[in-house]
């Protein structure tokens, strides 16, 4: 590496950094909840024993299959990528350097697959048996392959810009690179629901009725413009329940499952949709692209400096692809060490989200029973590892999010009610 990219690499880490911690702090909700943190409530006012100790038992395989697999990817990862049988592995990669980048990505991510894919099938098979995969296993056997081309096929874009940078322009390209990271998870945040979303389930507008009704004047009173309601057939695939928004601009849609339209009563499918109406009233899918495209920043600043290090020390040099399987390892790791921020930025904005619905529903009561019904539905834990969950969960825990509803039941009791209830204004009470 050049003296000019070393120095780059370290200033695109340090203004990465810096627009990273100032966006966070300027655009994530730090204090969601008014009055302050919400006390959670006990497991065994809301849970029977029975679902408590079954949810228990579930995600304790579930964390171990899943944990293992993410142990053992990382673990093949690092061994590819830092060994030097690795190393000598990648330099025998065939053709010109484009196709070698293309080769040696499929090569990590296949053999990290394969050998993670007992895990994968001891975890599906741990799902089938509490009744929350529907799947056959030639469904789980197509999403595994979707998956696994949608991770080469994005892999091997980002590592092509970058070491085709590092090749073209060796003085600059750790600015470049990261500037085109950025841009591509912008353009990824646009695309993703109109590109990838549809190979993995197929949509269909909310018919007209009572429950679109509800939501279009939620909508209205939220002030949030609604590009598209759709459903999506999630029960081919699972039991759970759910409901996402994604996209920004025109590419934003609220999705709801097929199976949380059929299973919850009106009031509770509204309070799911008014979470939804929060985040696109908060533009939470523009936040999370806006720190991502910061975050990429930093990533590739950090691999620059990480790589160029390494380069003096007989390792492949940026601009050489068989520097792919040292990046791939790298990120591995990064990822892993990233997920606190991450999963704690997320649950700031989850809980943001709440506040929204409870406020906009005016519904506690409803928002209690959804949680309930969600987690009976995915065996969610109630009481999970508080590491695990710092670590891995991006959303509240299940007594975190009735302790807050809680709480705006006892707010409401002291005023006086300003919105009807939501079976008043839908005739209908379940889809």
């Amino acid at each position: 590496m050049t003296p000019t990219a070393r120095k780059l690499s370290g200033a695109l880490v340090a203004v990465g950094g810096t627009a990273f911690v100032l966006l966070a702090w300027w655009l994530v909700p730090w204090d969601p909840v008014p009055g302050g943190p919400v006390e959670p409530v006990r497991a065994e006012d809301y849970f029977s024993p029975e679902h408590i100790a079954r949810a228990e038992q579930y995600s304790q395989w579930a964390r171990t299959w899943s944990y293992s697999s993410l142990a053992v990817s990382i673990l093949v990862a690092c061994y590819l990528g830092f060994s030097r049988r690795g190393r000598s592995w990648a330099q025998r990669a065939p053709g010109p350097w484009w196709v070698q980048v293309v080769v040696l990505v499929t090569a990590v991510e296949l053999v990290r697959r394969v050998v993670t894919f007992p895990f994968g099938i001891a975890f599906e098979q741990h799902r089938r048996d509490y009744g929350l995969s529907t799947r056959p296993w030639s469904g789980y056997a197509a999403d595994v392959v979707r998956n696994e081309v949608l991770g080469i096929v994005v892999a091997s874009i980002a590592l092509l810009v970058v070491i085709g940078l590092a090749r073209r322009l060796p003085r600059v390209w750790p600015v470049v690179a990261g500037l085109l990271v950025a841009a591509l998870v912008v353009l990824g945040s646009f695309v993703y629901p109109v590109v990838v979303e549809p190979a993995f389930n197929s949509f269909e507008p909310l018919p007209d009725g009572p429950l679109r009704q509800g939501i279009v004047e939620l909508a209205d009173e939220e002030g949030v413009e609604i590009g598209e309601v759709l459903v999506a057939d999630a029960s081919r695939r699972t039991s759970t329940l759910n409901a996402y928004v994604s996209g920004f601009g025109a590419s934003r849609r609220v999705v709801l499952y097929d199976t949380l339209v059929e299973d919850l009563s009106a009031d509770q499918a509204l309070s799911v949709v008014a979470h939804e109406l929060g985040h696109a009233k908060h533009g939470d899918v523009v936040v999370g692209t806006t720190l991502g495209a910061a975050g990429a920043l930093v990533a590739v600043g950090l691999l620059a400096v990480v790589v160029g290090r390494l380069g003096h020390r007989g390792w492949p040099a940026a601009g050489d692809a068989a520097v792919v399987p040292l990046v791939l390892a790298l990120f591995a790791v990064g990822g892993l060490v990233a997920s606190p921020v991450q999963n704690g930025i997320s649950r700031q904005v989850e809980t943001r989200a709440d506040v929204d619905a409870l406020s906009a529903t005016q519904q506690p009561e409803a928002f209690v029973g959804l949680q309930v019904e969600l987690a009976e539905h995915s065996l969610a834990d109630p009481t999970p590892p508080d590491l695990l969950a710092a670590w891995f969960q991006s959303h509240p825990g299940v007594l975190d999010r009735i302790g807050l509803a809680r709480r705006a039941a006892a707010n409401a009791d002291r005023g006086p009610r300003t919105r009807p209830p939501v079976n008043a204004r839908i005739s209908c009470s379940r889809w």
